[in-house]
């Protein structure tokens, strides 16, 4: 008997009830791809992610089907979207046991990643063998992967999902259909999958979250074609355009649109983000806001490629890095600037600010940059002038980020006290995007390979440190809530036999823990970088390393005390000792965050822009002691009256 799936009225407030008070603070007045971005940072933030083989025990709480063939009390049947059909009993139905399967359909169920897998695995060649690694977070993100008939799955392989039109190959047993494609204004005439017209909303609202979850890394993703004028209209098949604010080809956003109007969002819909936030920490904003996504691709671009930028200048060159400025061109609908270096044909950086650090330079090495402005149509300006740095020989900075604590910690089915600190102190930001850790396993006949891969995202500050924990870490120290990155994938699995590495552009090792192909010995042990190791190694030496026992934890998360002391001082505080308010003097005006700390390393207060309007930090109601006020990455000492 069919169960009602009663559409929700588009009401902002009532969506709103679904997520925590605040959770989407920050997104009232934008709209277009500010919106976008916003929210990206929104549902980016602290997710946990699980470990591919286990996920189908999750799907217990997301996607029983309590809906159309089974009531709330179902604990064990599994709402399939190719196979459900609305007006009556399925042909079939599984239990998360019957995982496998594929000779026909109703012989067993698949993990269907909705944006195809291929979409972010990385290619390794190892021996001139040609290995296909898949790349965590995104490999096990329940957001987009759903059970799925094995036979359906199978056949619609790396197909787009799409308006089908009149050529059909294969019609399934709840008239879900694999056609040649008759997606309006869309060039791709290769195959689609048109899911049943109950569950196209769904599947439009699950494409859309990946293009907000995963912006700053869909230009790295392997999509066919980088502008809709560029595509084979017979072979290319991912509607991903290469960019990252867009994201997605016009015509078939348009479909998305069309196809969420048109299904709204459902009880289940909504019972599945909650259930997914309990598990992973994150949700689908467009369950909770279904209006957002009219409000985000509503872009309405001009023809007119946007002015040069002006007055490019090099503000401070280092051995490793230097750092530009310069003027934004003057058009209102600009999305950001491309940074070209040595004339080279692609870009070296992009950024939506006027100034960057262009880092991974050779010391005592010229270079020339010259930048781009591009905007809302993907339009670029002419070149800024073109300036020429030259790093200098050394310096004091590190040449890249770090590893600077390595927990091998309790490791079984229950517990797993795994552990990575990660430090910047390079002198500049650093976007994390470009960063992830590796390891080398040993399969059963005692070969070693690269395991899947953790990509890092987001940026950190420069003498800023974070940490990556495993999910099911109970450190004494530490917890998952203020962990940066937390993780099951294989990296985190280590087992102190195993390499780990810190890695650049995919396989570039920046850091490494262990040596390759060999039995590393660093079980039961913490490994804390001494003081005196200032950069990274890419070969291992345990002579830059403390050892201390297993699940040792002392001041992860944060720089020691002389660390902090001894970072640049470039702003004056008074009067110290302090009753109430500290008073700052200098160039603060661009301060983003304001800290206070304890001197074991503990945040005691946090401000965000804390002198847009004013040139003091309250400390009224912190006891008396010393402490450490940081500004972004510059710290002094105070003592507390």
């Amino acid at each position: 008997m069919k169960k009602i799936l009663l559409p929700i009225i588009l009401i902002s407030t009532y969506f709103s009830a679904q997520a925590p008070a605040g959770y989407y603070n920050g997104t009232a007045g934008l709209t277009g791809y500010a919106l976008k971005s916003k929210i990206h940072d929104i549902i980016s933030e602290k997710n946990i992610s699980w470990h591919y083989d286990g996920i189908q025990l999750f799907y217990t709480q997301t996607d029983l089907d309590k809906y159309y063939d089974h009531d709330a009390t179902n604990t064990e049947y599994l709402l399939d979207i190719y196979s459900e059909i609305p007006t009556g009993p399925d042909a079939y139905e599984y239990v998360t046991s019957q995982l496998g399967g594929g000779s026909a359909e109703g012989t067993g169920y698949n993990k269907e990643h909705m944006m195809p897998q291929s979409t972010f695995t990385t290619i390794w060649y190892e021996a001139n063998k040609k290995k296909t690694i898949s790349d965590y977070p995104m490999f096990s993100d329940l957001n987009f992967i759903i059970p799925a008939d094995a036979r359906i799955n199978q056949l619609r392989s790396n197909y787009p999902y799409g308006i089908a039109g009149t050529t059909n190959y294969y019609t399934f047993t709840n008239t879900s259909k694999i056609s040649k494609a008759a997606i309006p204004n869309y060039p791709y005439v290769g195959r689609v999958y048109e899911p049943i017209d109950e569950f196209k909303g769904d599947v439009a609202r699950s494409l859309l979250y990946f293009a907000v979850r995963y912006e700053g890394k869909l230009g790295s993703f392997n999509t066919a074609y980088t502008t809709s004028a560029n595509i084979n209209p017979t072979t290319d098949q991912c509607p991903l355009d290469g960019t990252e604010e867009r994201a997605i080809d016009l015509p078939y956003i348009e479909m998305l649109k069309q196809w969420s109007a048109a299904d709204p969002v459902s009880q289940r819909e909504i019972d599945r983000n909650n259930a997914i936030f309990a598990i992973q920490n994150n949700r689908n904003p467009f369950i909770d806001h279904p209006e957002w996504v009219n409000m985000i691709w509503s872009e309405t671009p001009d023809a007119i490629a946007p002015s040069a930028p002006g007055s490019l200048i090099s503000t401070q060159q280092n051995a490793y890095f230097v750092n530009l400025n310069w003027t934004a061109s003057p058009e209102t609908d600009v999305l950001g600037y491309r940074i070209y270096m040595n004339g080279a044909a692609t870009p070296v950086a992009t950024t939506k600010s006027t100034s960057i650090s262009i880092d991974h330079l050779d010391p005592s090495t010229t270079y020339t940059f010259t930048v781009k402005a591009y905007d809302k149509g993907y339009l670029e300006s002419p070149f800024s002038n073109t300036v020429t740095a030259s790093t200098i020989a050394s310096d004091s900075y590190a040449k890249d980020l770090m590893i600077t604590k390595y927990i091998s910690g309790t490791n079984n089915l229950v517990v797993n006290n795994n552990a990575l600190e990660i430090t910047n102190r390079t002198g500049h930001e650093v976007n994390l995007n470009d960063y992830r850790i590796n390891i080398l396993l040993k399969n059963s006949q005692g070969n070693y390979y690269r395991a899947d891969t953790y990509e890092l995202e987001g940026k950190v500050g420069n003498n800023e440190t974070f940490v990556i924990l495993n999910p099911k870490s109970t450190l004494s120290c530490y917890t998952n809530s203020q962990a940066k990155f937390v993780t099951a994938s294989d990296p985190m699995t280590f087992k102190g036999d195993n390499y780990v590495e810190l890695a650049y552009n995919e396989f570039v090792t920046v850091d490494a823990i262990g040596t390759k192909y060999v039995a590393n010995t660093n079980g039961n042990v913490s490994l804390y970088r001494k003081g005196s190791t200032n950069n990274p190694n890419t070969t291992f030496s345990i002579s830059e390393w403390d050892s201390y026992p297993s699940n040792y934890c002392q001041n992860l998360g944060t720089l020691s005390t002389a660390e902090l002391i001894a970072s640049n001082k470039e702003f004056k505080i008074y009067p110290n000792p302090v009753y109430e308010n500290i008073y700052v003097s200098g160039d603060i005006e661009k301060v983003k965050t304001a800290q206070v700390l304890d001197f074991s390393g503990k945040i005691i207060y946090t401000e965000k822009d804390p002198f847009r309007n004013k040139k003091n930090i309250s400390v009224q109601g912190i006891p008396t002691g010393t402490y450490l006020l940081r500004l972004d990455d510059k710290v002094q000492q105070f003592i507390k009256k």
